[in-house]
């Protein structure tokens, strides 16, 4: 099978549609999923029918919704097509099995908006993503939504914050003459990981309960080379992706990019951007295929962001445009950006947006494993700054300051060889100290952790850019003189918020004294950033836009501050449990077998006796206990425990993760001293480099 037959063989597309519906049926699904016209509920009998013949022809025994609860996971009920049918069985998927389904809501997270004994939970068919099969499933994406109607998932308001911007989008386009039936976001989100062996996986307690490990010596060989980055692909990697791209082309996923990444074992996978809400299923899909690929090779996918500390983390990148149906992308500034006012104001809207709602654009991307990444290794501060880089920042800059502004064309450049080809050099660089960094015609939104879902900040990002142009559209509808009218919101959008703006080295020592005395804020723990959701500006932004009740935006920070203490706690958990069964006997058993060589060699003489010997045994039994001391304050601290997810939050953040760090800071030095043989772990040296 050649690619372009590989690609989208498992999946209900658009030709799989149009060849197996009647014509009026694919018409009338065409206008719902093209344009968001309601859906006829009249032709889902025909669709499901329709579906389920085709996966069948696949092999397909099942059928489930597959939706995303607050879990950053997937979650799907596996039913099969059986009906009875006298003494025989009949396959069968009804219109009303394809458009609602009835999985248990009780033990998904809730947030509080529900009582625990409401358990009813409701599935209903999002027939803007396609269906596929996988594994003899039909997978049928759905949203997910409690029994008094909230939402309970992340798919629904994803979908919702897309009308939004839809709908405020083509207002604000209808102000300079440009009607369109439809605005979409577009996504296409970088995703890093590691591939580790998989034996060595299972000898790691703390990787296989929290996904990243807890203890570990740096390696006398790291990144510091610089070697890794584009380098040669080992020979189980490029057979692990080429599986892996063969695999996602199948269900119709862009896999476009593969490269070794910046640390040892690290690596990068790059799809083409899509629109927002199929863009987040394929990630949600390309998550669980990498995992599940790599045990055919024998390898684990570890998707934490922080796997091993010293060394690079993983983020996934999001690659965020706006374009109309008929392909206007609203972000490129064109040739004389100065002159093009509809992309000016649009770019004042998208840099008002994220500096009035810098909080809950930096809380949307926290968690546990993300505050190990932020602030260093290629990931940006946990400070929110836009970066727009020579030409645009030159020409914002002339507006607010008043400077003289120097267009910047893109200029041919060559190596200064004769035979080398002519490249053109562009107007802007690329700054990958940036949080919300400008990249020629998109944002890139580069604070996003690797196992996340791409949900939660295109959701924030619709939902706020939306508030923006609607201010706009209200501003200035009316105006007698239209143009001069742009002009000046657009000044006075870019003066206000002229902060913001960043176009240097976020990781220099200046950057954050200068941050905070232009009043950005600087929340660098999922405790201290979450709690932005509870400020009533931010709750009333989603509220006014249509993507979450107050309710549930409340419930949505609740669950981020639970799975913070669970996560944390875990590891805690874990961290102890290993320093006491694992390393603290460990280390004693080569203190003693030092002790026995020192007392061999005194019996036999003296001068035999080396000091080396008796200085390592006295270092060891003093880390030791010291180990053990900070273990003991990590369980007090433990138990101490105040109650309510704000408080509790807060001192995991500012008293169990310093704990777990003087654990691992004692631990970590005495690997260097121990024994091979002794010490009950793969190394980091084992982990990094055992694949080849």
């Amino acid at each position: 099978m050649t690619i372009p037959e590989l690609f989208g063989s498992n999946v209900f597309n658009d030709e799989v549609m149009k060849n197996s519906l009647p014509k009026e049926v694919y018409q009338s699904l065409k206008r719902t999923i093209d344009e968001g016209s309601p859906l006829d509920v009249s032709i889902a009998g025909t669709v499901a029918n329709a579906m389920k013949d085709w996966a069948v022809k696949k092999g397909a025994t099942h059928y489930t919704h597959w939706f995303q609860p607050l879990t950053n996971l997937t979650a799907e009920k596996h039913d099969s097509f059986i009906e009875p049918s006298g003494d025989k069985v009949i396959m069968q998927l009804t219109g009303k099995s394809l458009i609602v389904g009835e999985p248990d809501a009780s033990s998904f997270p809730s947030g509080g908006t529900r009582a625990t004994a409401a358990a009813r939970g409701y599935t209903a068919w999002d027939p803007t993503s396609p269906a596929f099969v996988k594994d003899g499933t039909l997978y049928i994406p759905t949203v997910f939504v409690s029994y008094t109607g909230e939402t309970l998932d992340k798919k629904a308001p994803l979908l919702k914050s897309m009308t939004a911007l839809d709908a405020q989008a083509k207002r604000l386009l209808k102000l300079f003459g440009i009607e369109c039936r439809k605005v979409n976001t577009t996504v296409g989100p970088e995703q890093e990981y590691f591939l580790i062996d998989e034996e060595l996986f299972h000898k790691r307690k703390d990787l296989m309960l929290t996904g990243r490990t807890l203890f570990g010596a740096l390696p006398t060989r790291g990144q510091e080379l610089e070697d890794h980055y584009f380098g040669t692909l080992k020979q189980r990697v490029s057979d692990y992706m080429r599986d892996l791209d063969e695999t996602l082309w199948s269900y119709g996923i862009f896999a476009k990019t593969k490269h070794n990444e910046v640390a040892p074992a690290q690596h990068e996978l790059a799809p083409v951007f899509t629109t927002t809400n199929v863009a987040v299923d394929d990630n949600q899909l390309t998550m669980v295929l990498m995992k599940q690929i790599a045990q055919k090779h024998g390898l684990v996918c570890l998707l934490h962001e922080k796997p091993f500390e010293g060394v690079n983390g993983s983020g996934k990148h999001n690659n965020w445009s706006l374009s109309t149906d008929g392909g206007l992308n609203l972000l490129e500034p064109g040739e004389t950006p100065e002159s093009n006012s509809r992309f000016m104001l649009i770019l004042a809207c998208v840099i008002a947006a994220v500096d009035r709602y810098q909080g809950i654009l930096r809380a949307c991307v926290a968690s546990a494993g993300n505050d190990h990444r932020l602030g260093a290794n290629e990931a940006p501060p946990a400070i929110i700054s836009v970066y727009l880089g020579d030409q645009l920042g030159s020409l914002v800059d002339s507006i607010v300051l008043g400077r003289e502004y120097v267009p910047k064309k893109a200029i041919p450049g060559s190596i200064g060889v004769p035979s080398s080809p002519i490249f053109p050099i562009d107007t802007t660089d690329r700054n990958r100290t940036s949080p919300f960094a400008f990249t020629g015609n998109k944002f890139e939104f580069r604070m996003l952790g690797s196992q996340a879902s791409v949900a939660d900040p295109n959701i924030v990002l619709n939902t706020i850019v939306a508030q923006l142009f609607s201010e706009a559209v209200d501003e200035l509808s009316g105006a007698k003189n239209f143009e001069k009218a742009c002009k000046d919101y657009t000044a006075k959008l870019l003066k206000n918020h002229y902060r913001v703006i960043f176009n240097y080295n976020g990781y220099g020592p200046d950057w954050e004294p200068e941050a905070e005395k232009r009043g950005l804020l600087n929340n660098k723990t999922t405790a201290d950033a979450v709690p932005e959701y509870f400020k009533r500006e931010n709750i009333d932004v989603f509220v006014k836009q249509g993507v979450y009740t107050e309710k549930e935006v409340i419930a949505r920070a609740n669950i981020a501050l639970e799975n913070y203490v669970k996560t944390i706690n875990i590891e805690a958990l874990t961290a102890a449990e290993m320093a006491k069964r694992d390393i603290y006997p460990a280390v004693n058993a080569y203190i003693a077998e030092l002790c026995s060589v020192i007392s061999a060699k005194r019996a036999a003489s003296e001068k035999f006796v080396c000091a080396t010997d008796e200085e390592i045994a006295g270092l060891l039994c003093s880390e030791n206990e010291a180990l053990m001391q900070a273990v003991k304050k990590l369980e007090r601290d433990l138990q101490e425990m105040p109650a309510g997810e704000l408080a509790a939050s807060q001192k995991m953040a500012h008293a169990v993760v310093p704990d777990m760090e003087e654990i691992r800071r004692r631990a970590d030095f005495m690997e260097t001293l121990c024994s091979a043989d002794y010490w009950p772990y793969p190394t980091y040296t084992d982990l990094l480099y055992s694949v080849k």
